[in-house]
């Protein structure tokens, strides 16, 4: 993904730090807001695994410091619940403004909490996402280990969170305690994703079954099994944000002639100092990397497993039209291909070639009632698909640099 930092004024005239994350190529099908859990920040690691997986599928999102956090303007003490809110609808009209509106709002802890409150006032937003998300902001009590006396008594408490302190006063939580969340979920009026894991010691698994239960229609629920509350392991976060836009897809409008290649043209783009390069062939996104042990992170094939898979394509595709020419009793073909550098024979040494050179190997499987004679054709036929061909025809690569 490529990001840009942006700043933006909340509704007392703060500046709110933010980043937009967008995908490598095109321009994206659809804007996302990612509100993030309570007293976290905007780069929370969580909270850029989701973007970035969000990014590949043509999504651009806004993740922001709230009011009083990460590079934000303010005082974290004199916020609230409202407070969060405002800022959100701030973030809306940010992007409304200067890019395009939000089409899906997505909120971990109470982030989420919070845009289950504030979404249904936004007239674009067509689909909210959840994670981790308490059914009633009211939860966030449950940091006060004398129960909210001290803050009772004084009109403010320090609690810690995540290891840092932070001040609360007693506003925060009169805020909370007004609102009727039942009401608000149930009257949402938008597609809901609600992802929560069972083993969460932060916010329950109940209370994604509360927001269940009050929610109408379209809803749906996604186990996150195995995950803690912040979604440390890596897998748990890259796994939320791979699942949103194949569920989103079918609520939101995505749009779908933005961020595609011309006919017959494949853009790549890496950005970064690893080795993810973002892909697009048409209309289709991909992404290639290097395995771990290669120094990659293994988050896609490599760019020779494309190569490979191309060649593995053209090969059934190429037998398939020739048993329909043929009316052939082909019913299945698998292909196996590897590639490894092997030694030449001395008398084919080259200097150049360092005395290897690039062998694929591949291997065909056949299915069908076939006769031996029409079964050696089809082997035979195998290499006329038109990769092999490139391959084979020393192929005229030509490179030039553009601004």
């Amino acid at each position: 993904m490529r990001s840009q930092k942006v700043t933006f004024s909340n509704s007392e005239g703060q500046k709110l730090s933010g980043i937009i994350d967008f995908p490598l190529i095109g321009q994206p099908k659809c804007f996302a807001i990612f509100a993030h859990c309570f007293t976290c920040s905007k780069n929370l690691k969580a909270v850029d695994n989701i973007s970035s997986a969000l990014t590949l599928t043509g999504v651009a999102v806004l993740r922001f410091d709230f009011t009083g956090l990460g590079q934000s303007d303010g005082e974290f003490a004199d916020t609230n619940f409202s407070s969060n809110l405002s800022d959100l609808k701030s973030a809306y009209d940010f992007l409304s403004e200067q890019y395009e509106s939000p089409k899906m709002m997505i909120g971990h802890s109470l982030g989420g909490a919070a845009v289950l409150h504030i979404s249904g006032q936004l007239e674009a937003v067509q689909a909210v996402i959840t994670i981790a998300a308490p059914a009633d902001p009211e939860h966030v009590k449950h940091l006060f280990s004398d129960g909210g006396k001290e803050i009772d008594a004084k009109g403010e408490a320090e609690v810690n969170i995540g290891g840092r302190p932070f001040v609360l006063r007693k506003q925060f939580l009169e805020d909370i305690g007004q609102r009727d969340s039942s009401q608000v979920i149930k009257e949402l009026g938008k597609a809901l994703l609600i992802v929560h894991s069972p083993q969460d010691m932060i916010v329950e698994i109940a209370n994604a079954a509360e927001i269940y239960d009050a929610a109408m229609h379209p809803k749906s629920f996604i186990t996150l099994d195995g995950a803690d509350h912040l979604m440390t392991n890596a897998e748990d976060s890259t796994y939320v944000g791979s699942i949103i836009s194949p569920w989103a897809k079918r609520y939101v409008d995505f749009d779908e002639e933005k961020n595609l290649a011309p006919e017959g043209e494949v853009w790549t783009r890496l950005s970064g100092k690893d080795f993810v390069t973002e892909i697009t062939a048409g209309r289709h996104q991909m992404v290639a990397d290097e395995p771990e042990g290669s120094g990659g992170t293994d988050l896609g094939p490599s760019p020779y497993g494309y190569l490979l898979s191309a060649l593995g394509a053209c090969t059934a595709m190429t037998l398939r039209m020739y048993a329909s020419y043929k009316k052939l009793d082909l019913k299945e073909v698998e292909v196996r291909l590897t590639h490894d550098k092997v030694h030449v024979n001395d008398g084919e040494q080259t200097e150049s070639s360092n005395g290897k050179i690039d062998q694929i190997k591949r291997t065909i499987r056949i299915e069908g009632e076939l006769s031996e004679q029409e079964r050696k054709r089809l082997i035979e036929i195998a290499d006329k698909c038109p990769v092999h061909k490139t391959f084979t025809g020393k192929p005229q690569i030509i490179t030039e640099e553009v601004n």
